[in-house]
């Protein structure tokens, strides 16, 4: 069985190598190759099964690069990964065609599940990748998803949850990268159709 290669681009050292340990560690029959900046990227010679972007990167920035990228390997999904959650970075990398939008705070359990998501999209069967054991919802992120379909904003959940608006505003992007959704309203309607929520 080949095994599935993920090409990590990041222009930190450290996160590259942190990451490429934890997703060595995590998943089975997988390769890591990894790329300080997109025009060392394409100089590549692999044919990566899984793309993990940085929005910002020397030189040319990862959301300009998300069309180079296609172009060179339009078979491979890509995740973009950022130190920004602002609502317009997630909106723009997704507009220009990544699969998923990460934060680089997020767990680890957070970032597997969306590299699981993006390879089992492209068809790779998901036990390839860890036998036995997909993506799920943290029982935290099951109770942001109830409150998230009772019309509660962030705020509200993080008092009555006892979290910052911030780890709710993490929780919430986890919750839309589980369900594959780009807003709150989609989330909800998600969530009855699988009956994850009354």
């Amino acid at each position: 069985m080949s095994p599935v290669t993920i090409l990590l681009i990041d222009d930190h050292a450290l996160f590259r190598s942190g990451l490429g340990m934890l997703l060595r560690s995590e998943l089975e029959n997988v390769g890591i190759r990894d790329a300080g900046s997109l025009e060392e990227a394409m100089r590549t010679e692999i044919t990566p099964d899984l793309l993990l972007l940085d929005i910002q990167l020397q030189g040319l920035n990862g959301l300009d690069g998300i069309a180079l990228l296609q172009r060179k390997w339009p078979q491979a999904p890509i995740v973009m990964l950022s130190s920004d959650v602002s609502p317009e970075a997630r909106r723009q990398a997704l507009a220009r065609g990544a699969t998923a939008f990460v934060s680089k705070a997020e767990s680890a359990d957070n970032m597997l599940a969306a590299v699981r998501n993006a390879l089992c999209k492209k068809e790779i069967r998901c036990e390839r990748i860890d036998p036995g054991e997909l993506p799920r919802l943290t029982p935290r992120q099951c109770e942001v998803l109830d409150l998230l379909c009772r019309g509660l904003s962030n705020k509200l959940i993080g008092r009555q949850l006892g979290l910052s608006e911030n780890t709710v505003r993490g929780h919430v992007q986890a919750v839309l990268s589980f369900l594959q959704v780009t807003s709150r309203s989609e989330a909800v309607y998600a969530a009855r159709q699988r009956g994850l929520v009354g």
